[in-house]
């Protein structure tokens, strides 16, 4: 066990195609030693039940910490407050920006643009970006339901309904956000708070790459497209792909 780790022993609960890569990218950013224990998803798509043995409601990402001298593990869930926590507490100061301009510390927007884009990110990529792409994934499901051959052209109009009426013009209007972001970003820097990596970068990694994969027209937003490419050819994710492809035998960076 790495001393990074403080004596505390570290479980990934990870399940394929989830949420839950992020973590396990974020662990090897910080130079963690931990367990990973990986979850297979279900015929219909679902997490399998056994992750209810871990946390009540039976998601992922969920990750435990073996503290010295306690007499149970500690249980976390949620992508943001796992990010949160273990930046706090296992050395991620490097992927948070510094918070306040100097000489202006404590004062009322004395805060940096860096810190600012840190702050919105962490919650932007689960309140904003993720349930339009969910959305996305249910109308995709509703294609591909096993249903009766005759009743398959009144699923395809549902879904085509929806993605017109509301999918469409969100998409476009978030990846344009988005690229607009990148444009601007503080410094000239390829990320989205800047010239370095941050954990708000690495929580929106699972969103951006899913929708460059299949949603995001690179001809129009380039800087999104790129920026995809800049998260995955970071040797921590790399080394966090690898591990999987070790354990699970493959690896799919899409929902």
């Amino acid at each position: 066990m790495s001393d990074a780790n403080k004596g505390a022993k570290i479980t990934l609960y990870w399940l394929e195609q989830s949420r839950s890569h992020r973590i396990l990218w974020l662990l090897e950013e910080l130079n963690l030693t931990y367990e990973l224990k990986t979850f297979k998803r279900g015929a219909d798509k679902l997490a399998p039940p056994e992750l209810k043995e871990i946390h009540p409601l039976g998601k992922s990402p969920v990750i435990s910490i073996d503290i010295p001298g306690s007499s149970k593990p500690m249980v976390l869930a949620e992508s943001g407050l796992i990010t949160e926590y273990l930046c706090d507490h296992f050395g991620g100061e490097r992927l948070v920006p510094k918070r306040y301009v100097d000489g202006k510390e404590g004062q009322l927007a004395g805060e940096t643009e860096e810190w600012m884009r840190y702050r919105y990110f962490m919650h932007y990529a689960e309140g904003s970006l993720m349930p339009l792409l969910v959305m996305q994934l249910v109308m995709q499901s509703i294609r591909d339901a096993p249903i009766p051959f005759f009743l398959k052209p009144i699923t395809h109009i549902v879904a085509s309904k929806v993605e017109q009426a509301f999918l469409n013009r969100n998409h476009a209007a978030h990846f344009a956000f988005l690229e607009d972001q990148l444009k601007t970003a503080p410094n000239g820097g390829k990320y989205l708070c800047g010239k370095d990596l941050t954990a708000a970068d690495i929580l929106m990694s699972f969103p951006v790459i899913a929708a460059t994969l299949r949603l995001v027209d690179a001809n129009k937003f380039p800087k999104l497209a790129a920026y995809s490419e800049t998260l995955q050819g970071h040797e921590a994710y790399k080394r966090a792909v690898a591990k999987v492809e070790q354990v699970d035998g493959k690896f799919e960076a899409s929902m």
